[in-house]
């Protein structure tokens, strides 16, 4: 499934040899992006708060940076998404101040009807984490989307004048045209606003373009924009014309042996062979990346987050290779972990690639 990925340089050239305009179909799948990728996140987030949280559709629009500052004048929290795996590339996912604000009361115990409106250290450190959670699903969810594993370093969270968003990424200056995809954010009844998810013009085509490509339609349509000159029509041929050299080509229906009961009792032996063949179990509690210099300054009683929610399933793998989910039990005393879940076949396939 690997060999039909487009590599980046025939993304690029897809790219420059289109026009500078989306396609109807590229804004529908950046749209599908936005509503699975994130429709994970709120999901998080909601385990995160306690509170019901709802994403509605997204909507996608092509605009400009500089049109973007005029809409929001005033400063808003940022949470800068960096693509380091699988995909190349910075979104920003923008935050009003006072939404900001409620989800860093939510996170700090309070119940969001008097948050604190000057973002301090702490506060911004709470609502980091909170988009850490939502783009950590999100990255989980883009995973599926793009068949290939999809990492994203922790947010750096921040507020920001979106007129200074060219120090983040220089695709984000004023002349820059943008893909600003909008979804409406309810929390419970503490939040009724929006949330968006700003990306630079090429990165986003490129997204579209490699969700295209790993699906059916997306193949065909890839294909058309990689040819360079059309195909020659395929004139319908008369029965029995196919073949080499004008030769006919007997067709017959495939015939099949019956299976018997020898042919199971000879695959039970051959099985039997492997039975005793040792396996390595382990259980992934979770994950994170961190700096040589923030491992170096780990010490006693230093915790280190990981990238998964309490009470989610923890992956269990064999000889290093995820197999199943389940959950962590105590038994007399010991640790176990209860199966909740078998990875479907496919899956483990694509695990061993």
């Amino acid at each position: 499934m690997s060999d039909e990925r487009l590599s980046q340089e025939e993304i690029n050239a897809l790219l420059n040899d289109v026009s500078e305009e989306i396609t109807p179909m590229e804004k529908d799948a950046l749209g599908e992006i936005g509503n699975i990728a994130f429709g994970s996140g709120a999901t998080a987030l909601s385990l995160l708060l306690s509170k019901k949280v709802k994403l509605t559709t997204p909507v996608v629009e092509i605009t400009t940076m500089k049109k973007l500052i005029k809409e929001h004048p005033t400063p808003c929290v940022a949470a800068e998404v960096a693509y380091i795996k699988g995909l190349e590339g910075t979104n920003l996912l923008l935050l009003e101040i006072v939404d900001a604000a409620i989800i860093a009361d939510l996170m700090q115990g309070g119940d969001g009807t008097d948050p604190r409106m000057e973002l301090g250290e702490m506060e911004l450190s709470a609502i980091g984490e909170a988009m850490n959670q939502m783009v950590g699903k999100a990255s989980t969810s883009m995973s599926s989307l793009f068949d290939r594993r999809v990492e994203i370093a922790p947010p750096n969270t921040r507020i920001l004048d979106l007129d200074e968003a060219e120090q983040i990424d220089k695709e984000l200056s004023e002349d820059k045209k943008i893909i600003k995809i909008s979804f409406r954010l309810e929390v419970s009844n503490l939040i009724d606003s929006s949330l968006m998810l700003v990306i630079p013009f090429v990165f986003g085509r490129e997204m579209a373009c490699s969700m295209l490509k790993s699906s059916s339609v997306g193949k065909e349509t890839a294909g058309a924009y990689a040819e360079k000159t059309p195909q020659q029509p395929v004139q319908p041929q008369p029965a029995g014309a196919a073949g080499a050299e004008g030769g006919s080509v007997s067709v017959q229906p495939v015939q099949f042996s019956s299976i018997s009961s020898t042919t199971s009792a000879q695959d039970k032996s051959n099985l039997n062979l492997l039975l005793d063949v040792p396996l390595q179990i382990s259980v992934e509690l979770g994950s994170t990346r961190m700096k040589i210099k923030e491992i170096l300054d780990l010490g006693m009683g230093s915790v280190v987050e990981l990238d998964r929610l309490a009470g989610e399933p923890v992956d269990i793998l064999v000889n290093g290779k995820i197999f199943a989910k389940g959950e962590v039990v105590v038994i007399d005393e010991n640790f176990g972990i209860k199966i909740t879940d078998i990875v479907s076949p496919i899956t483990r396939v694509n695990n061993l690639q």
